[in-house]
């Protein structure tokens, strides 16, 4: 940014914007404050867009206070926080301070003239519901016309959603009647039929679940995989394994392709014991697919992994592999992640064993993941082992090994450890420059100099 100014070329407003958009997307939030900061010493004007970037990206690390220093320092500048700008601060409040602190935030924003919004409520709607709070959720939504707004479709979808995950469908029916108007902005949308389907889905009532997708069709919206997925994973749990293919083939028929959702609610077939059955309508979907079987195979594999579904993966890696399929480093990565995921990293680092016996050779990224898993679940002891494991054998560490034991180390509050380890690795060139400047500005490691 700097080369380009010094070059007379003077970038406007959507261009760092993105810019700093795009770091906070990556966690950079200090690095986008430092350009935001750079972009003000040029004397060129930021905009409320700008800094609703920093406050996201801030909310989003769970630094709430920062973000209403940051709100203070928008207002100052003359500009004039927006639906955005208020939502994002509502959110981190609640969910880090509970629905409670939030309502008060919202009642200060006011006090100091900031102006509410129906997003504001929304979000405050939302908390509430998350806590069980629905009671409270339904007052609120009540006095809404008092306040001069009028609830909609959003507003409504998130009681209905609580509500009906409940099984209250006598509450749920009263919001219905309401919603139903003539296009106006609280009529059902696609989010309200997925809503209904997911949750009748959930209590078993799969007639009146097929019934609302039917209504959804008749009223002019396109099912997607997500309308179809809670119905399936429930017909697979009560092992209604001819219903299931009959409501794929309609699925398809109506061009909605499966999707990650799709793979997850048939392996709910493996957990009540019909892994062969599970199998043979994934096989038979793969034959309806575009890729090839191999890449197929790897997504379901990753698909199951990603979404806590490891043991059924396995179970149906058992039978794919029967059928020639030769999992490659990208799948032994998921099924590591997967189990770290789920808590299992002695069975994650017994997948090595497992890889040797099949004659394949792990790689860097094969024991990266394992790294990552032992970090995130709080076990940098154990990831520092694995570390020494992967030295012994040969296997030389990468600088995302490297960023990977820096960071689980920071995470776990040993800050000044985080930073010694970090200046050791720059001083043996094992770690880029921009890598060091991301995680001091990411962490704020004020002690360690930049070079």
């Amino acid at each position: 940014m700097e080369m380009t100014i010094g070059s007379g070329i003077i970038p406007d407003a959507s261009s760092y914007t993105f810019l700093v958009s795009s770091l906070c997307k990556k966690g950079n939030v200090g690095y986008a404050m430092q350009l935001v900061e750079k972009m003000e010493e040029y004397g060129y004007p930021t905009n409320t867009v700008t800094y609703n970037s920093l406050v996201r990206g801030l909310c989003m690390h769970g630094n709430l206070s920062k973000s209403l220093q940051l709100l203070d320092r928008l207002i100052q500048k003359g500009l004039v926080p927006d639906a955005y700008t208020y939502s994002f601060l509502l959110e981190a409040a609640y969910k880090e301070r509970g629905a409670d602190e939030a309502i008060k935030l919202l009642e200060e924003i006011i006090a100091k003239g900031g102006k509410a919004n129906l997003v504001s409520y929304n979000v405050l709607l939302t908390g509430l519901c998350k806590e069980g709070r629905i009671g409270d959720a339904i007052q609120l939504f009540r006095e809404l016309p008092s306040q001069g707004f009028s609830p909609n479709v959003v507003s409504y979808n998130i009681l209905l959603r609580s509500l009906c995950y409940e099984g209250r469908w006598d509450e749920a029916s009263v919001l219905l009647a309401e919603m139903d108007g003539d296009g106006d902005d609280r009529s059902p949308s696609n989010v309200t039929y997925n809503i209904l389907i997911g949750s009748l889905s959930l209590h078993g009532r799969i007639g009146h679940a097929l019934e609302v997708l039917e209504e959804m069709i008749r009223a002019g919206f396109k099912p997607m995989a997500s309308s179809y997925n809670p119905i399936i994973a429930r017909l697979c749990k009560d092992r209604k394994v001819d219903v299931v293919v009959k409501c794929l083939d309609e699925m398809m028929h109506r061009h909605c392709n499966p999707n990650e959702g799709t793979y997850n609610a048939i392996a709910t077939l493996c957990e009540e014991g019909m892994v062969q059955e599970a199998f043979s309508i994934i096989q038979s979907l793969g034959n309806k697919q575009h890729s090839s079987t191999q890449e197929f195979y790897k997504f379901v594999i990753t698909s199951l992994c990603r979404k806590g579904n490891t043991y059924p993966a396995f179970q149906l890696l058992y039978e794919m592999t029967k059928y020639g399929f030769t999992p490659d480093s990208f799948t032994y990565s998921s099924l590591i992640r997967g189990l770290c995921m789920e808590g299992m990293l002695n069975e994650a680092i017994e997948i090595f064993s497992v890889m040797e016996e099949n004659n394949y050779k792990p790689r860097t990224e094969n024991y990266n993941s394992l790294i990552l898993g032992c970090c995130k679940s709080r076990r940098t002891d154990l990831a520092f082992e694995v570390f020494e494991i992967m030295v012994d054998k040969g296997y030389l560490p990468n600088e995302t090994t490297y960023t990977i034991l820096v960071e689980g180390i920071i995470q776990e509050k040993e800050i000044d450890l985080g930073t010694k380890v970090l200046r050791e690795l720059q001083l043996r060139d094992v770690i880029s420059q921009s890598t060091v400047e991301r995680l001091v500005m990411q962490y704020y490691l004020k002690e360690l100099p930049l070079r």
